[in-house]
């Protein structure tokens, strides 16, 4: 009996030896290769492919010669996703969605699926029966203004519960659906691969397969991808490379409220956001959650200042909550949540330099309400707002919001679309917002109700707020 093929996979990033190795030469990370069988010996690879699809030579083809047929997107009945996506679902692309157990992913998935009636839609789950599918589908209130298809009684939502690759391709060739679902794919497994299913060998084999299926047929496939406890998809970092969109769904499984955020998108931009609160009914859209992340606020409070900032084409009013103490243990603490721990060390030593406050025998703690990442530089002001009303027990005005950055020189820095964050401040009823004198240039401010304030220098917003 031959020796069967194997190899030894990083469970990181993908990177491939022939032998056990301590340390990866790839990502650097330390014991993570992991033995897997390649392929049974004797056996040979097909591929798969549909009825209709035909084998073409390729060509060097003159970019001028390209007939280019726009494709139409398929617009959901969930906005939100549809901003997140780019507009709608792109026929033929491969989306995958990672977050952690119990986030709602399947969730979003399922209420998707069953929102489209007019599309034959094949939902494969690997991880639960069809009974338990069909108890979460119960518990899915859909919204009544979901159209009416008479005219396509085979339309609708289909539940197939399997792991094999080679059986859910067979069946795919025999119900042509317009829309698969795949969770998740750390469950499917190939014949073709001999180790167990999630291994790196697997979870890339089940996902080119889907991906060349997706591509020949122009077909829509989401995948459910698992994460790891450093937040990152399960998996070969090879994976995220090959599809083309890769959605993270975030957010704390004890509170109420989900981001769903696209780190990668061939087809649109990849800095948008969506925001979902979980209900017992399922996922319930948040149209404007500048009001949401603003709703627990109650008067003046020390240590709070109001953002104005854009995630993609979205405007958002965020809270910066900050508490500054003396430090009672020698070495200060700096801890942020949702923001970069190095930018506010950063923007404490310009408060230390430029404005002359001591910070550095002070603990700092900073805080992004409502769960946000943010990684907008116009939140730079706020967060020195922030922290100075802490230090020195001053509140800042409730109806008084800032956007600009903060240089190392204590200058106060211009950022873009300042006409999308001065409507949005106006909108949600803020009095006051403090921009820079150099983001001005070229706006006509004469219809805005709301006071606008241009500085140049720290030192100025210091004196307008606190005297």
């Amino acid at each position: 009996m031959s020796k069967l093929r194997t190899n030894y996979f990083c469970q990181s990033c993908g990177y491939q030896s022939a032998k056990w190795l301590g340390k990866c030469p790839s990502c650097n990370a330390w014991n993570t290769f992991i033995e897997e069988v390649i392929q049974k010996d004797g056996s040979s690879k097909t591929e798969w492919k549909t009825s209709t699809s035909k084998q073409i030579s390729a060509k060097p083809k003159a970019i001028a010669s390209i007939i280019y047929n726009e494709q139409h997107r398929i617009a959901t009945q969930d906005q939100e996703l549809n901003r997140v996506l780019g507009g709608g679902i792109v026929p033929g692309s491969i989306v995958l969605i990672g977050g952690e157990p119990g986030i709602g992913k399947s969730t979003l998935l399922l209420q998707l699926a069953v929102s489209l009636p007019h599309l034959k839609i094949l939902y494969i789950s690997g991880e639960e029966s069809e009974q338990q599918v069909k108890m979460r589908a119960e518990r899915i209130k859909l919204p009544d203004t979901l159209p009416i298809i008479s005219n396509r009684p085979e339309a609708g939502c289909y539940i197939f519960t399997e792991t094999s690759t080679q059986n859910i391709f067979k069946q795919i060739e025999i119900f042509e659906p317009e829309l698969v679902i795949v969770d998740s794919i750390q469950t499917m497994a190939s014949a073709f691969i001999e180790s167990s299913a999630g291994t790196v060998s697997q979870v890339r084999e089940c996902t080119a397969e889907f991906l060349k299926y997706a591509k020949e047929t122009g077909t829509p496939v989401f995948l459910v991808g698992h994460i790891t406890k450093e937040g990152t998809i399960a998996g070969p970092k090879v994976l995220e490379h090959m599809v083309d969109t890769v959605l993270q769904f975030e957010g704390d499984r004890h509170a109420n409220y989900r981001i769903l955020r696209a780190t990668k998108n061939r087809f649109g931009s990849a800095s948008e956001l969506g925001i979902y609160e979980m209900q017992g009914t399922g996922l319930r859209e948040v149209t404007n959650p500048s009001e949401l992340l603003l709703s627990q606020r109650e008067g003046d409070s020390t240590g709070v200042a109001i953002a104005s900032m854009l995630e993609g084409n979205r405007p958002l009013m965020i809270e910066i909550q900050s508490l500054v103490s003396a430090a009672t243990y020698g070495t200060p603490q700096r801890t942020t949540t949702g923001f970069d721990g190095k930018r506010l060390n950063m923007l404490l030593a310009v408060l230390e330099k430029r404005g002359g406050f001591r910070l550095g025998q002070q603990d700092v703690f900073l805080n992004i309400a409502g769960g946000l990442k943010v990684e907008d530089p116009a939140i730079d002001l706020a967060v020195c707002m922030s922290i100075i009303s802490s230090y020195d027990e001053i509140a800042v005005p409730h109806d008084v919001c800032f956007s600009a950055e903060v240089g190392l020189g204590g200058e106060i820095r211009a950022v873009n679309r300042v006409e999308q964050r001065i409507v949005e401040a106006e909108k949600l009823g803020f009095k006051q917002i403090y921009l820079s004198k150099f983001s001005l240039k070229g706006l006509d401010l004469s219809y805005h109700k709301i006071k606008i304030i241009a500085v140049a220098k720290l030192d100025e917003v210091f004196s307008s707020l606190f005297g």
